[in-house]
């Protein structure tokens, strides 16, 4: 699809790294291992990517969400087989913790990804010689490790559970992390600073300016509502920065949709993705769809403290719903 590289982080990705683990979960079921060899990856990566290409997915995914067969691998975990996995870690709390997983409360109490950091860590912790009692800070070796094991934790969990139940865990998971980032890269806003610098004297100008300004960003990527939230606080820093210390986003009426891929043919209908995007489908006759808010009107953020970082979005005071609406699918 051409729509992979806009969709990609907030996603594509995540949907494939879901679907890669529910796959080696299933397969420890009859196999016992949470991981495969080098070879078989190899080969059931191939599979899948063929697989995915069949039904309109872009050949370039992979390099778009860095997937690998080694991503199929236990690659640094000392523990792949199921057995000594529950040896080692209390599955009946990771069950617990883990088995429902609320989009939004997860992301700002998180009750899950601290069960699955423990897990974790201690199979990381069998690695021998890798850490000691003295250690204080993990290295990046150390990280290395404990991360790949929390691949094979989230094989485990998504074994345990059905696959639609496995599906919408990992999707909350990772979607925590989606949101926690803007992910536009800002170019220098130096002209915006300068034609608003005094921008009640001449607002068309100013608001001429950062409208081109903002029109050229959004056409980076589609984005969450959240990921809009740091966008527009992003923004909004930078330009505090350059001395501009009037609300812009009110008097040019900026939008949270305004950070976002806008839809064709209109220059006013950002696609703002919820914060718990729905999947990418491919229907043979309308083609790739997916579901996104054209309408919604909610003003940007402007930071309230002077050159503050970008705020929490648990902290935020504006209502985002987690799930798409169905009324606004774009095919």
């Amino acid at each position: 699809s051409s729509f992979a590289p806009y969709l990609g982080n907030v996603i594509c990705c995540p949907q494939l790294e879901t679907m890669l683990h529910i796959l080696v979960g299933e397969s420890s079921k009859s196999n016992g291992l949470l991981a495969l060899n080098a070879t078989l990856a190899d080969y059931c990566f191939s599979d899948v990517q063929r697989l995915l290409i069949s039904q309109g997915a872009n050949e370039s995914l992979p390099s778009i969400c860095s997937a690998q067969p080694f991503n199929l691998t236990e690659g640094s975990c000392p523990v792949k087989s199921v057995k000594e996995f529950e040896q080692t870690v209390n599955g009946s709390k990771l069950l617990v913790d883990c088995k429902t997983v609320d989009p939004v409360k997860e992301c700002c109490n998180p009750v899950c990804q601290p069960a699955i950091s423990e897990a974790a860590r201690r199979l990381a912790l069998k690695a021998p010689g890798l850490f000691s009692e003295d250690d204080v800070r993990m290295s990046p070796l150390q990280q290395t490790v404990v991360d790949d094991c929390q691949r094979v934790v989230l094989r485990w969990l998504s074994s345990q559970i059905t696959s639609d139940k496995a599906k919408s865990v990992l999707r909350g998971l990772f979607n925590c992390n989606v949101n926690r980032v803007c992910p536009l890269d800002f170019p220098d806003p130096s002209a915006v600073a300068r034609n608003c610098a005094h921008a009640l004297q001449n607002q068309t100008k100013c608001c001429t300016t950062l409208d081109g300004y903002i029109s050229g960003v959004q056409q980076q990527s589609f984005i969450t509502n959240l990921q809009a939230i740091h966008c527009a606080t992003s923004l909004g820093v930078m330009l505090q920065r350059r001395n501009i210390t009037e609300n812009i986003y009110i008097l040019c009426h900026v939008n949270l949709k305004d950070f976002s891929l806008q839809a064709f043919g209109s220059e006013d209908a950002g696609c703002l993705l919820r914060s718990l995007p729905s999947d990418v489908t491919d229907d043979k006759s309308s083609g790739i769809s997916f579901t996104c808010d054209l309408n919604d009107n909610i003003p940007a953020p402007w930071p309230l403290v002077p050159h503050s970082s970008t705020p929490s979005s648990c902290n935020k005071q504006i209502n985002m719903p987690a799930f798409p609406a169905a009324t606004s699918a774009w095919n």
